[in-house]
């Protein structure tokens, strides 16, 4: 049975200091019930989610600039994509816009950090979602030592400036860390390694990175603390479950619409007189 109070709430990351090692990724907050159950849950939320993204939609008519934009960071094999499939894929497809950063290529390398990211902002009406993001050059640009430490402190005052125009222009920051334990990452991996359907989404790399477990630990504590702001709070997801993971960002979606408090748009359009129009018409065959 799920709560009455708001995974908004239940999943927003307090201010302060943050030590992912107080949030059991295996727990399921807001939530008491059964895989079964939470998908069912899950599948309840369709409805509804896709009518408020219809909304947010429609909206644009009016020329509102109202917009979501979910953020999506974790380690590898935390779900990003079992997210854009099961919480993001309930919503009409038409008003998603989906981004994914990989390693930036020369041209974006030529820019500032936020060059790409701010290209790939959703535009007014749509549900963006960053697959990764700004996030990762204060992540591996930090564990892997890409840029200088004092580059990396700018960088965290920009992101809070970059989000605070966002917010400014319309958006709505959703951003999710999914939090998934080392043990089941290990889990993950080796099921990749066991499945000949899955080696294509293996990299020797994950194996590399993974090593440097405690070191990304740090750097998202430290993200997030440097990031968690009013306007664009964070979210940490616990991701051991895959089902929980999907729950919870869907929920986390059809809150911050709700916040919205959409309306469809009224007709500018005199209603009786276009009824008639097409009542009087002419036969056409």
């Amino acid at each position: 049975m799920a709560t009455t109070e708001s995974f908004h709430d239940l999943l927003r990351v307090p201010a302060g200091a943050v030590d992912l090692g107080d949030i059991d990724p295996h727990g399921k907050p807001g939530f008491d019930d059964d895989k079964a159950a939470g998908e069912a849950a899950l599948a309840e939320l369709g409805p509804e989610l896709a009518e408020l993204q219809e909304q947010l939609f429609a909206e644009r008519t009016t020329d509102s600039k109202r917009r979501i934009l979910l953020v999506l960071q974790g380690m590898d094999t935390s779900g990003k994509g079992g997210v854009l499939r099961h919480a993001v894929g309930l919503a009409d497809p038409q008003g998603v816009r989906i981004t994914s950063f990989k390693a930036p290529t020369e041209e974006e390398l030529e820019h500032d950090f936020l060059w790409r990211i701010r290209n790939a902002v959703p535009s007014p009406g749509y549900i963006g979602v960053f697959d990764r993001s700004h996030y990762e050059d204060v992540l591996i640009g930090r564990v892997r030592e890409l840029v200088k430490p004092a580059e990396i402190e700018k960088r965290y005052d920009a992101i809070n400036a970059f989000e605070q125009k966002l917010a400014d222009d319309g958006v709505t920051l959703v951003k999710c860390m999914l939090h998934i334990s080392a043990d089941e990452q290990k889990e993950r991996l080796l099921a990749r390694l066991d499945d000949p359907t899955k080696y294509w989404k293996f990299n020797p790399g994950d194996i590399d990175e993974r090593a440097q477990w405690p070191a990304y630990q740090q750097a998202y504590e430290t993200a997030i603390e440097r990031t968690n702001t009013e306007t664009a709070p964070w979210h940490v997801v616990p991701a051991d479950r895959r089902w929980y993971r999907n729950l919870a960002v869907a929920r986390l979606l059809v809150e911050a619409l709700q916040g919205l408090d959409l309306a469809w748009p009224a007709a500018d359009f005199d209603i009786e007189e276009q009824k008639a129009r097409l009542e009087d018409e002419a036969p056409l065959t």
